[in-house]
């Protein structure tokens, strides 16, 4: 998947991330109020901070992300799913879940499709599966991104950022086993317009980053200089 570089608008791609393990609920509000000015599509933040990222962005087009079983995806499914439901009623529209990863490994993939597809049938929202791709193999990457589709994720999400990002390479994987069926989130490490260009012409159709604003004034001091 390739798209013309003069016609990505990096701020339509943006799920602005809150998630450093020291983030305060000051930082969140910055964060919203980011994501107001440039109409990103998400905030995505603990699960403390939604209810008030809610009450920021009440009435924006700019949705309230909640992490789920983050960053490890080692919690049980009982406590994912509670995370996710009281997020949920909190305000949260969309779930970014970490699956469980010594699961895979050992093999255990009706476990990681129940938990999954639990989470996906009780609270009815956008769900992305975090799966993290840097500690996976290509086989075991295919493999998870087939059971969380089948489970009825709605996105396919490469990384927490915490065990290294996201790579072009990991995006056109995970763009060639989904076939367009879900929506795939490049996460961690962008730091350059031209990285989150990549990943977008990759394939990516969302990208999670602490950055969304200097991305969007890099991108417009480039555009400057070409135009000059």
């Amino acid at each position: 998947m390739v798209k013309n570089i003069t016609d990505i608008e990096l701020a339509d791609y943006i799920d602005r991330a809150v998630l450093h393990p020291t983030s305060t609920l000051e930082q969140v509000k910055e964060a919203c109020n980011e994501a107001i000015r440039y109409n990103f599509p998400a905030v995505c933040v603990y699960p403390t901070a939604v209810r008030e990222a809610a009450e920021i962005l009440h009435n924006q087009q700019t949705q309230v992300c909640a992490v789920i079983g983050f960053p490890s995806g080692a919690s049980t499914g009982a406590v994912k799913l509670y995370e996710a439901q009281e997020a949920v009623e909190k305000g949260a529209t969309e779930l970014d879940v970490v699956i469980n990863l010594g699961w895979l490994k050992e093999g255990k993939t009706e476990a990681i499709y129940k938990e999954i597809a639990q989470i996906c049938e009780e609270t009815g929202q956008t769900v992305k599966a975090i799966l993290e791709t840097n500690v996976l193999t290509n086989t075991e990457k295919r493999l998870a991104a087939e059971i969380c589709m089948d489970a009825g994720v709605s996105f396919l999400k490469t990384s927490t950022g915490w065990f290294g990002g996201a790579t072009v390479e990991d995006v056109r994987l995970l763009q060639e086993v989904s076939q367009g069926r879900v929506g795939i989130k490049a996460s961690g490490g962008i730091r350059t317009p031209q990285q989150a260009i990549a990943l977008i012409q990759a394939g990516a159709t969302r990208l999670g980053t602490s950055r969304g604003a200097a991305l969007i004034q890099l991108r417009g001091q480039e555009s400057e200089i070409v135009e000059s």
